[in-house]
């Protein structure tokens, strides 16, 4: 069975959406209106500084949408889908894995990230879920692999613990 998760773009379209509205109430504020024309005022440095906000949260959104990025959650693997890669970890390859929330971020949530150390390999691989779409679902899935695989202890994961003197 295979679960498919995508990769949430709402906060994008807000930023976008929220920067285009403030740019066009600035426009229309600072904007005149000359014989039934109006006319736009581009000699405004804060204008340019709007417009370049606009132009770089449209094309995040625009990168991230073409990107196409996916987890998808198999019976015995996992897999980072995006336009132009896949890469994928069987469960037979993760050495152990943590779910839990990440200290140094402050999300809702006690499920937050899901760490997971596959062996023959360095660095570890972090989900955070509240990136994906039905997160809740995500966490359901991960908790069933969970089972098949050890679990991890929480050092070098990020979360600084503060050690008694």
């Amino acid at each position: 069975m295979q679960k498919v998760f995508k990769y949430k773009l709402d906060f994008y379209y807000q930023q976008t959406l929220i920067y285009l509205l403030v740019f066009l109430l600035y426009a229309g504020v600072r904007g005149s209106f000359i014989e039934n024309q109006f006319s736009l005022v581009l000699k405004d440095p804060i204008v340019y500084i709007m417009m370049f906000f606009v132009l770089i949260s449209l094309g995040t959104l625009l990168l991230n949408l073409y990107r196409n990025r996916k987890l998808v959650v198999e019976e015995d693997r996992l897999i980072f889908h995006s336009r132009h890669r896949d890469r994928e970890i069987k469960v037979s390859e993760i050495e152990w894995m943590h779910i839990g929330r990440e200290m140094l971020v402050q999300t809702a949530g006690r499920f937050q990230m899901v760490v997971v150390k596959i062996r023959g390999r360095r660095r570890l691989f972090r989900i955070r879920v509240g990136r994906y779409e039905r997160d809740r679902e995500l966490v359901g899935e991960m908790e069933r692999i969970a089972t098949l695989v050890p679990k991890g202890k929480g050092k070098g994961l990020g979360m600084h613990r503060r050690r008694p003197v």
